[in-house]
């Protein structure tokens, strides 16, 4: 795909995008359809280089898996890994090396993991340690702590487990999605506030569908969650529909906010949601824009005004590129907290977006790794994007294309990762500019 130079929307537009199915959960559906027992069939599932990463990884631990389009229909093991050794690559994808590296914990035998120079930068021993605790055997044949690893597996004995504020909740997701199958009952004490809590939910509700239900312990003073529960047991297979991925969703909605008198609905993803990034239409509205959610459909209109805002996203990090965009075109300084995360995703995107918001003329700093802070520029200016092979560099500043003339974004072809077809969804807003 190489550079790809947008040109803006010149005019109010009402649109209507359904983006394809969420990453999140086309990931963790495999991973659970590969546990149960008998045959899963999963629909709009996302098929994009995360996944497409993950597909690989379960047929090379012998899984039998068939696809049409984007269904696919996952034979079960029953809590079993047929192979007894395997190479795997994981590209650049966190979901697929974190839960294939628990997935094949509960087998028997000797496997790798590894993926991209990125992926070797990105650490994974707090997966390592909470793993070695239920009884797994993993090393780092390299470097300590980071990718490749190697799970000299034996099954998982159980047992109790300690959990603070990790790098990533996709280590808790990885740990819980797995605990049905240990000898003993697995018991996750939760230690502090917990870093993208929506993430583990979801796991949580999507391992009730598939038939095993997880005991959430919470604070009674603070609603906080304390602890979960995993008792011994198994998954059954499911007929499971993928919904559209809200993180992807975003981009829409907020580009209908940042151009006067547009509108994009998001169909089927709405209150029901099991993604937490639908929280990020709330944010939108806080700023100025209008939002009418309802059970299965989403709709934010662009008013007037937008003014900064001062919000936290530690549940939901993956959206603080998108509202930084958006903050370009708002009235005010706007500050995001609770970014601990950024640093270790696909790039560090701390020091990547002050950077390209640098470039549009914002006044931008980061305090205390966990915070940036925004100030508009009175007239954003062109720019180039690197995108640093982040996908959610290249959407979100692709929705300042839209308002400003002549911005490109460089390499755009990194949107592969989660969606392929980003570009062509995005000229459907110019197709729907009202005449």
């Amino acid at each position: 795909m190489g550079d790809v130079t947008l040109n803006p929307i010149d005019r109010p537009f009402t649109a209507t995008v359904v983006p394809p199915g969420s990453k999140s959960l086309t990931n963790r559906a495999l991973i659970l359809a590969a546990l149960a027992s008998g045959v899963s069939e999963l629909s709009n599932v996302l098929l994009a280089d995360d996944t497409l990463a993950m597909l690989d990884g379960l047929q090379k631990l012998g899984f039998e898996i068939t696809q049409s389009e984007n269904r696919i229909t996952v034979v079960g093991g029953g809590g079993r890994v047929p192979a007894t050794s395997a190479d795997l690559f994981c590209g650049n994808s966190g979901t697929t090396i974190r839960f294939l590296s628990a997935l094949c914990a509960i087998g028997k035998g000797s496997f790798t993991l590894d993926g991209v120079p990125r992926m070797r930068q990105r650490p994974i021993d707090e997966l390592a340690a909470l793993l070695r605790n239920l009884g797994a055997r993993v090393e780092f044949p390299e470097k300590q702590g980071y990718p490749p690893l190697r799970v000299l597996a034996h099954g998982l004995g159980g047992g109790i487990l300690k959990y603070g504020a990790a790098a990533s909740s996709q280590f808790l997701s990885a740990v819980l999605m797995v605990s049905p199958y240990a000898r003993h009952e697995v018991r996750v004490d939760l230690e502090s506030v917990q870093t993208s809590w929506p993430y583990v939910a979801m796991t949580v509700r999507l391992m009730d569908q598939f038939g095993h239900t997880a005991e959430l312990i919470r604070d009674p003073a603070t609603g906080d969650p304390r602890q979960i529960i995993i008792s011994k047991g198994i998954y059954t297979a499911a007929n499971y529909s993928v919904e559209p991925d809200a993180s992807n969703a975003a981009y829409f909605l907020a580009a209908a906010a940042v151009h006067p008198g547009s509108a994009v609905t998001i169909a089927d993803l709405g209150k029901s949601s099991l993604q937490g990034d639908i929280g990020f239409a709330a944010v939108l509205a806080s700023m100025g824009a209008r939002l009418a959610l309802d059970k299965n459909s989403v709709t934010v209109t662009g008013t007037d005004r937008l003014d900064g805002v001062d919000v936290d996203l530690l549940h939901m990090p993956d959206q603080a590129q998108t509202l930084a965009v958006v903050a370009l075109f708002a009235r005010g300084r706007t500050v995001i907290r609770g970014l601990h995360t950024l640093r270790l995703k696909e790039t560090d995107r701390l020091a990547a977006l002050s950077g390209e918001l640098r470039k549009f003329g914002a006044t931008v700093a980061v305090e205390n790794d966990n915070t940036l802070l925004i100030d508009p520029p009175l007239t954003p200016t062109a720019a180039t994007v690197a995108t640093y092979d982040d996908h959610r560099m290249a959407m979100s500043f692709a929705v300042a294309g839209t308002k400003i003339s002549g911005v490109t974004i460089a390499d755009a072809q990194c949107v592969n990762k989660t969606y392929p077809r980003f570009f062509e969804d995005l000229e459907l807003l110019r197709a729907a500019q009202l005449r």
